[in-house]
């Protein structure tokens, strides 16, 4: 049947793209002209625009704790920050800031519009695909700067990610290395690289530890998987759930927030199969640290969550990372051999236990036999110093990079 108004959503996003550049191209014109209307009225005088020093953009309330301690930070300097976000119950408007000023921007294409029109020195988001997609740069945007929002590689982000940034934050020196391979391998001039610590699992290892100890403690089993066709649930789903429910264990499933908008058929179909299994728990409370906190063992695939485990809780992580494909995300470029470079996935072999297909009908007699060694006790602290640097300074030393790009 011919639908005459249906428009695919990748039409859609083209055709949302080209309007919004439409849009800017008149609203810029205007304001120029706008502008050389009142220096000619206040007889040749430069007149002031509304330009804002500082802006932040908080695209998901998951993000708000990547964002809380440079928020705190500025807010500690008494230097006003306008902070954009599309979670209409971000903490931000409950919290007391007086320099801070918040507003809630609506999601999607809605969002997009308003950041689209900014006029700052420099702008903060942990949104990838700048000049990409809807994001698009402003011209009276000074600096974009990406921070990255996990303390793995970089170049995992979906492809052209990071290329349209004028800096990135690091939580490592060592993501670095794949960044400015890929800028030579597209011709792109280099970006900033500032290594500046890890902001949210700052404010974690605060949290956590004010976690209380279960009374009565059963044994848990956290399966918290990454999202799409490469991800453990796409890829294994009631494969790897039905044995581990089987050994007894109490088996928390976190499933990504992402997998919540792309893939909510696959978790409508697991959750209503398991409807009556009184072991498994679907969680997906906004924060990770209770799940974490819970688990006495991590079944994970190529997810970043598997370091906000090892670096929070300094316990045992199984993997599963077979036949993952490269080709919808940036890495995909540093060649065939590309996964065996990456970072993460060369150290999970040294801080995990690799779990194969294989495996799982005996899966409890594995987890068991999952033995945690001097080994990889020390192999998990030389990841945590190598990904997670300046613990605790990263609010600080985002903050004061901000300050100094706008007084440049």
């Amino acid at each position: 049947m011919f639908y005459p108004l249906y428009i695919d959503p990748g039409t859609g996003s083209a055709l949302f793209s080209i309007l919004i550049a439409g849009a800017a191209t008149v609203y810029f014109i205007a304001r120029a002209f706008i502008i050389k209307l009142k220096v000619f009225f206040s007889g040749g005088k430069a007149v002031a625009t509304a330009t804002h020093a500082f802006v932040i953009y908080c695209e998901e309330k998951q993000y708000c704790n990547v964002f809380k301690p440079v928020i705190d930070e500025f807010e500690r300097q008494e230097k006003e920050v306008l902070y954009l976000t599309s979670a209409e119950d971000d903490p931000v408007f409950s919290s007391s800031y007086r320099f801070v000023k918040s507003e809630f921007i609506g999601k999607g294409n809605k969002a997009f519009a308003r950041l689209n029109f900014l006029s700052a020195d420099i702008v903060l988001l942990t949104t990838p695909g700048l000049d990409v997609y809807q994001l698009k740069r402003a011209k009276t945007v000074k600096h974009y700067a990406h921070v990255l929002h996990m303390p793995c590689d970089a170049t995992l982000y979906r492809i052209f990610g990071l290329d349209y940034f004028d800096s990135v934050l690091l939580s490592g020196d060592y993501q670095a290395v794949d960044i400015r391979t890929l800028e030579k391998l597209r011709d792109l001039p280099n970006k900033e690289l500032i290594t500046v610590g890890c902001p949210y699992l700052d404010v974690a290892a605060e949290k956590i530890i004010s976690i209380p100890p279960e009374q009565n403690h059963p044994f848990t089993v956290l399966v918290s998987p990454s999202w799409g066709a490469s991800a453990l649930l796409s890829k294994y789903g009631e494969r790897l759930l039905t044995p581990l429910i089987k050994t007894g264990w109490r088996i928390i499933v976190r499933p990504h927030p992402q997998s919540q908008k792309s893939e909510s058929a696959l978790l409508s179909a697991l959750t209503e199969q398991y409807k009556n299994e009184k072991n498994l728990i679907w969680n997906y409370d906004r924060e990770n640290i209770y799940a974490l906190a819970k688990a006495d063992i991590m079944i994970s695939d190529f997810s970043g969550v598997i370091f906000d485990y090892v670096f929070l809780c300094d316990k045992p992580v199984m993997y599963i990372n077979e036949h993952f494909d490269m080709r919808p995300y940036d890495a995909d470029d540093l060649g065939e051999d590309a996964a065996e470079k990456l970072w993460q996935f060369r150290v999970l072999k040294e801080i995990g236990i690799e779990l194969k297909e294989s495996m799982f009908e005996a899966i409890g007699d594995y987890i068991k036999n999952a033995s945690d060694s001097e080994d990889l006790r020390i192999a998990r602290k030389r990841a945590k110093d190598t990904a997670w640097q300046y613990h605790g300074e990263a609010g600080r030393r985002i903050a004061e990079f901000m300050i100094s790009k706008s007084q440049s």
